[in-house]
């Protein structure tokens, strides 16, 4: 009667990171999570962190040191599925009778008891297993420039991806020593947007659960060492800056006031995704100058403005994961601000993108192909607006990764789409402007 009285009567003052850990845990119907709970409460600590509990209860304390990160085991299974099955493990100590508060009948004996849970869950994606391979010394910087989740690096990457391939003489393939170049940029350069963007928000990641384990937040990290490694990944960033023509290095440089000042916005604007996306999609403008050592703003500005609004597009889904605690905490975005009237707004923001990438390609003279991929891009955003849950996490993430696609189809589409391009579309367009590099390959 203790267990089912601890779900009956909770009433809780003071929310902490552990008492939020336990009230998650004891939400689960099985009787497994009961125990748990009921031993959770019962353990004996030293520590000034107490949680009072209503229904005829003590006052109990609660230290985070007896309460053990889940342990995954790699677990066989004969029911067919997709996932790999994993047992998540809980291990606690139970004290002597003479320290067990007030719920005598929480358990049975003494000692140590483990609690076995399966849960299906996805094997870790090559990222992630690569980050876990490397040094220990290494994985919290890697997870500080966010290197297990490279979805932020290629969304940075398309944008500069379009730009180069549109740049392309009529017939030839977008210079590939510029693709590596801005592949190598946009990796160090995300790495760098959100070690800044952790050091601004390390107060708020403490109170946000998905960002509870970020390096900075944990301690694996301390605040010097993140400006040291910031420092180096802005050294790399300018050796590749460097690489380019003069005009590219200015223009470059110019974005970089963008970035420092994102993180801030969410303080001040409900519309940080539009500051966002103003920094990711500068590339649209620097893979043009890259190769002609100017920016052709008939083409480049709809593009530029098309990328933007496909952030504003993604970033809004990925900020409804957090829309719970941004409100508590007073963080403001899109998602908060355009609130059940989501989709519209996306369905508004999705039609400008696809009239910025028409016009582009009007504009350039492109080939068939490309208007084909605009087509299936517009598909595709109207697919992930149609089938949007905002109230589900998980669907948001899926959702927000699913864009990576996005860059990708208009990429292979401005490939085709110069291939295919005539060279009288391409004299007026290009007879004032001398190419400083190869502009591609033919």
């Amino acid at each position: 009667m203790y267990q089912q009285a601890i779900f009956g009567g909770i009433c809780r003052r003071g929310m902490t990171a552990t008492t939020r850990y336990a009230t998650i845990i004891s939400k689960r119907k099985n009787c497994g999570g009961i125990n748990y709970l009921a031993s959770y409460m019962c353990i004996n600590c030293r520590t000034s962190h107490f949680s009072k509990w209503g229904y005829n209860f003590k006052v109990i304390p609660i230290t985070y040191s007896q309460v053990q990160s889940p342990q995954f085991h790699r677990y066989s299974s004969t029911i067919p599925d997709r996932n790999k099955h994993l047992v998540k493990k809980f291990a606690i100590s139970v004290p002597p009778s003479s320290c067990k508060s007030s719920l005598p009948e929480a358990f049975s004996d003494e000692g140590s008891r483990t609690f076995i849970d399966k849960v299906p869950v996805p094997m870790p994606r090559l990222s992630e297993r690569i980050v876990n391979s490397c040094p220990l010394p290494m994985q919290p910087y890697l997870r500080l420039m966010r290197a297990e989740r490279p979805i932020g690096t290629w969304l940075l990457y398309w944008p500069c991806g379009w730009s180069i391939a549109l740049s392309a003489s009529a017939g030839c393939l977008p210079n590939f020593e510029m693709l590596s170049l801005f592949a190598v940029g946009a990796f160090v350069m995300r790495g760098a947007g959100c070690t800044i963007n952790d050091m601004w928000d390390r107060d708020i990641d403490r109170k946000v659960t998905r960002t509870q384990e970020r390096p900075l937040v944990n301690g694996s990290i301390g605040t010097q060492d993140a400006v040291i490694f910031l420092m180096g990944q802005l050294g790399v960033g300018l050796l590749v800056l460097l690489q380019l023509n003069a005009y590219c290095v200015v223009l470059g440089a110019s974005s970089l006031g963008l970035v420092v000042a994102y993180p801030l916005m969410k303080r001040i604007t409900y519309w940080p995704q539009f500051i966002l996306g103003l920094t990711f999609n500068w590339g649209a403008l620097l893979g043009w100058a890259a190769i002609h050592g100017s920016v052709n703003w008939p083409v480049c500005l709809p593009l530029y403005l098309a990328g933007t609004c496909w952030t504003i597009f993604y970033d809004t889904i990925y900020a409804h994961q957090d829309k719970v605690d941004d409100v508590l905490l007073g963080i403001k975005s899109t998602a908060i601000k355009f609130g059940d009237n989501t989709k519209i707004w996306l369905s508004g923001f999705g039609a400008s993108m696809i009239g910025g990438l028409v016009l582009a390609g009007m504009n350039c003279g492109i080939g068939w192909p490309y208007f084909v991929s605009v087509a299936a891009v517009a598909t595709h955003l109207a697919s992930q607006t149609y089938k949007l849950n905002i109230h589900n996490p998980s669907d948001c993430a899926n959702k927000f990764i699913s864009n990576h696609q996005v860059g990708f189809i208009l990429f292979m589409g401005i490939v085709l789409g110069m291939l295919n391009k005539s060279d009288d579309n391409n004299e007026n367009r290009s007879e004032d402007l001398e190419p400083s590099v190869d502009s591609g390959a033919c």
